[in-house]
């Protein structure tokens, strides 16, 4: 049985993953720093190991892969899934905002493929980073937030340069506006509105419709896809510069 390695695994995304790689037959080590929501998430799901770690701590990452060994065997796709949303303003982000969202959605994303690289080595595997339509193209209030997506995006192709010779594969996956809990609660209908204009499908995303590019990615049937950086987006990269909505505005 192949087994799937996703962080950030205990909600969003990273849950809706998990879902689809178990449908598909894989066993998955569920990475969250947040225990509870882990454990409730995981209850009721087979063939999963939650493992509560923070990824950003240098020293947890090689745990996390050894314990999914030891559990599971083998890892055959690792999904660095794991990230925060922290937005403002250039002049209002202070120093630790930037590590904070340096240290998950970068750090951790480093530290993460490199303790997997020997386990991904074993069965020629995938990567699937998880970027941002924030990491290709500027918009406000995301100094922080994009540029580490930048940085994943750029990370992915040195993956896929350096690991490519190893039969390693590594893609990136970035998501556009996506219709989760949080954002639903935080986006006023000035924005749904907004975002819904500027996206050429004229709707947010899902969370298992990114689910599902992840999934595919690390599938044999992307066996000859890596160094890609693919927008689920429902074509945002592709209409203009950010959204009057948001302009002057923190959320």
């Amino acid at each position: 049985m192949k087994t799937a390695l996703v962080t950030g695994a205990a909600r969003g995304i990273g849950l809706a993953t998990t879902k689809q790689f178990l449908a598909k037959g894989w066993s998955v080590a569920m990475v969250d720093w947040d225990g509870d929501e882990l454990a409730l998430s995981a209850k009721s799901l087979d063939n999963v190991l939650p493992l509560n770690y923070d990824i950003s701590q240098p020293e947890q990452a090689p745990k996390i892969i050894a314990e999914t060994l030891a559990h599971f065997g083998q890892i055959d796709a690792l999904a660095n899934n794991a990230g925060i949303a922290d937005f403002g303003p250039i002049e209002e982000t202070d120093f630790a905002r930037w590590k904070a969202v340096m240290s998950i959605n970068l750090d951790g994303t480093f530290l993460m493929s490199q303790a997997a690289t020997d386990a991904l080595k074993a069965t020629k595997g995938a990567i699937v980073n998880i970027g941002s339509i924030s990491g290709l193209r500027a918009s406000t209030l995301r100094v922080a937030y994009g540029t580490s997506k930048a940085a994943v995006i750029h990370l992915t192709k040195q993956q896929a340069a350096e690991l490519g010779e190893f039969g390693i594969r590594a893609n990136c996956v970035c998501p556009g506006p996506v219709r989760t809990k949080l954002a639903m609660a935080v986006h006023t209908q000035e924005i749904i509105d907004a975002y819904h204009d500027a996206i050429p499908l004229n709707r947010y995303g899902s969370e298992d419709e990114i689910a599902s590019v992840i999934t595919f990615l690390c599938s044999p049937e992307a066996s000859y896809v890596t160094g890609q950086v693919i927008a689920s987006d429902g074509g945002f990269e592709s209409t203009g510069v950010g959204l009057p909505a948001l302009r002057g505005k923190q959320y």
